[in-house]
């Protein structure tokens, strides 16, 4: 088993390295970062009915949402181990330098998409009119206040607090 990562790369050298790492990690926020705010919908929410409640705001907390494993983080990392691992050494040295490489790129690419990713969001705790109490956790998108008078969106399996 002949491991040469460099031989489908052999225009990037390692000196490249920062700056396509740099690349891959924009490419992860933009991609694997999904709007959470209570403005933000999906395709698949538009154009569908959602039921509204209204209520006053109670509480607010800021919170930290955690970053996605998508999957791109570890592909990235494992391509760019790989690469570099194997421009070490050279024979057997080099596939377990490139497969070691691989390893530890994986697992720094994973850990890298979920600091990348993560988002700072707030928990809003709103009493309803019926007089029940719910809280919502979304990106910090608006400015709420306690006492604000809110609409509670509800569909798709999916709640959202706006003005």
């Amino acid at each position: 088993m002949n491991i040469k990562l460099s031989h489908h790369l052999a225009n990037i050298s390692i000196s490249s390295l920062p700056i396509i790492v740099m690349i891959i990690l924009l490419g992860i926020t933009g991609c694997a970062t999904e709007g959470i705010g209570g403005s933000n919908y999906t395709r698949s929410q538009a154009r569908k009915a959602h039921r509204i409640l209204r209520g006053k705001v109670t509480g607010i907390r800021p919170v930290s949402i955690e970053g996605t494993r998508s999957g791109i983080g570890t592909m990235a990392g494992v391509a760019l181990g790989g690469l570099g691992g194997s421009e070490i050494g050279g024979g057997i040295g080099s596939t377990a330098a490139a497969l070691g490489g691989a390893i530890l790129g994986g697992i720094v690419g994973q850990a890298a998409e979920q600091v990348v990713t993560k988002q700072t969001g707030i928990e809003i705790t709103v009493e309803l009119d019926n007089g029940d109490e719910i809280a919502i956790v979304q990106g910090a998108d608006e400015d709420f206040r306690i006492g604000d008078r809110v609409r509670v969106i509800r569909g798709g399996g999916v709640d959202r607090v706006t003005r």
